[in-house]
């Protein structure tokens, strides 16, 4: 089992920037390939970046400029970092584990951008 905790998000206004960062449980957090999704109301969730066990990156076309995502195995973390945050953007954003077919999610942490 995996634990994961999600942290980082809040009120911000438009064309602000935000970390989020999503700490796992585990002595295998290397090997996991980790995600950052979104769901805004009314809408089905959504991945925004990716980031597997060699480091490889995958992002979603429509934030792929304004969006980083790094890991860090020591610490057991990945993080997100957004660029010139718009209101769609708005969104409850989820961390996921996935190792060996099996997945796991965060609670998941809000992300409010307004003025």
């Amino acid at each position: 089992q995996v634990q994961l905790v999600e942290s980082g998000g809040g009120l911000v206004q438009p064309g602000e920037s935000l970390r989020l960062s999503c700490a796992a449980s585990g002595d295998l957090f290397s090997t996991y390939t980790m995600g950052w999704y979104r769901q805004a109301p009314g809408k089905q969730r959504e991945l925004v970046a990716s980031i597997n066990s060699e480091y490889a990156t995958h992002t979603s076309a429509n934030v792929w400029d304004r969006v980083t995502i790094s890991r860090d195995n020591a610490k057991g973390t990945v993080d997100l970092v957004m660029k010139d945050l718009k209101p769609d953007d708005t969104a409850v954003y989820y961390c996921r584990a996935d190792d060996s077919g099996r997945s796991y999610w965060g609670q998941g942490t809000q992300v409010t951008v307004s003025s």
